[in-house]
């Protein structure tokens, strides 16, 4: 994410703002220091965003699961008539 100085933000705030709304949100600092995030209005909350995941230890996947129906697939492509 670009981080900004407070003069090169209020040289640029016309460029910038035009960058946040197309969903590229920036920081500016104060003395190398971060101190407010800009962002778009439109962009989601942080709760809203999903996660990968989001579903760990609630589901299992079986060790084979890349095996599973591959006598199926072979008999289509091919393995037996």
């Amino acid at each position: 994410m670009l981080t900004i100085n407070i003069h090169e933000a209020k040289t640029h705030l016309s460029r910038l703002i035009d960058q946040a709304v197309k969903g590229e949100p920036f920081i500016i600092a104060k003395a190398g220091t971060p101190l407010v995030k800009v962002m778009s209005l439109a962009s989601p909350e942080p709760s809203q965003v999903r996660r990968l995941g989001f579903m760990a230890g609630q589901i299992t996947v079986p060790d084979d699961f890349d095996q599973m129906g591959a006598e199926e697939i072979e008999n289509m492509f091919g393995g037996e008539a």
